[in-house]
């Protein structure tokens, strides 16, 4: 299979897939693919398909289309190779569940951040486009039922501002069945407390459980609606690269994390 019928495959099945073409002189219009099976085609060197493909994979984590440079064998801090990555990937979903003010500034925060945001309350006078004018979605349903029928996926995210046991608990029985990348909930430590034990009574496993962000966000002494909203992204782009969500200063890691080196 050619790599442009790999790459019409994958646009046909609504699959993630990049297609990285140099822009630069060194080898102008050489161009690899890269899906969920792997890559295809040549940028010029093995360390250089190995950077590009590493870097794909960071986009489509996104549906970031953007220019890279690169050394000649892939080295981070080069610019001889100029690289086009186009980014193919399905809109990632936000389901924010509970109508209230939080969740006016979480969609509004997460369609900045790329997301297909919707917004799900059972209450009809809450549940209004008016109430949340940038959601994509504003749906009125009980939150555990309109999951059942939802799409979820690794880059899902899942929030729970509803903080009533009623929509909760059976709200959490279903996301915790999927394969959400993210899934948190508001409320304070007593209430989440209260919520495990109502989990652990409906049979809901202790690892299963720790998927749960709860309280929801990061501790940065978050007040205003627009302020957790702020904590929330920041926790669901942490989890997202597996980072603590600390401060630069205190941590060990790079602080813009550089494409992978090819092994020897």
């Amino acid at each position: 299979m050619t790599l442009f019928e790999r790459l019409a495959r994958a646009l046909r099945a609504d699959e993630p897939v990049a297609l990285a073409s140099r822009l630069d002189s060194g080898r102008p219009g050489a161009k690899l693919l890269v899906d969920g099976t792997g890559t295809s085609g040549d940028l010029g060197t093995p360390g250089l398909n190995y950077a590009v493909a590493a870097e794909a994979r960071a986009m489509l984590e996104v549906g970031r289309t953007d220019t890279r440079t690169f050394g000649p064998d892939g080295e981070p801090t080069g610019s001889e190779a100029r690289v086009f990555i186009q980014c193919f990937a399905p809109q990632p979903d936000m389901y924010v569940f509970g109508a209230i003010d939080f969740s006016r500034a979480m969609a509004r925060l997460g369609k900045y951040l790329g997301y297909r945001v919707t917004v799900v309350d059972a209450r009809p006078i809450f549940a209004t486009k008016a109430r949340v004018p940038d959601a994509d979605d504003v749906i009125v349903a009980w939150p555990d039922e309109f999951l059942e029928g939802a799409r979820v996926g690794a880059r899902t995210a899942i929030i729970v501002l509803t903080h009533d046991v009623k929509f909760d608990i059976p709200l959490l029985q279903v996301a915790l069945r999927t394969e959400a990348g993210y899934i948190g909930a508001m409320g304070s430590r007593n209430t989440h407390a209260k919520r495990l034990e109502a989990l652990r009574a409906a049979g809901v496993s202790e690892a299963q459980m720790t998927r749960v962000h709860a309280p929801i966000g990061l501790d940065i002494g978050a007040q205003t609606p627009e302020e957790t909203a702020v904590s929330i992204a920041a926790e669901i782009i942490a989890a997202r690269t597996g980072r603590k969500g600390g401060p630069l200063r205190e941590g060990t890691l790079p602080v813009h994390p550089q494409p992978e080196v090819a092994p020897k």
